[in-house]
């Protein structure tokens, strides 16, 4: 584990030692679980995001004339 400095506003340092001391937690325990959150959102929204688009043809009617457009042999 490293070791680091966080400057962080008076008013969210006086929240986290609020979350901490309900949690039973120290302030540094509840800084990590916040980072680990924050990469870890991150990282799974990239991987959803990048897959919006990938069956893309530019038609707008596919769902409507899908038996049609197959049988003509239309779809690409």
């Amino acid at each position: 584990m490293k070791r680091t400095t966080v400057f962080a506003d008076e008013e969210i340092f006086l929240d986290l030692k609020r979350i901490a001391q309900e949690e039973g937690k120290t302030v540094s325990e509840i800084i990590r679980q916040a980072l680990q959150k924050y990469i870890h959102e991150k990282y799974t929204t990239k991987k959803a995001i990048s897959l919006i688009g990938i069956g893309r043809s530019g038609r707008r009617d596919i769902s409507e004339r899908c038996e049609q457009l197959l049988w003509k042999g239309q779809i690409k």
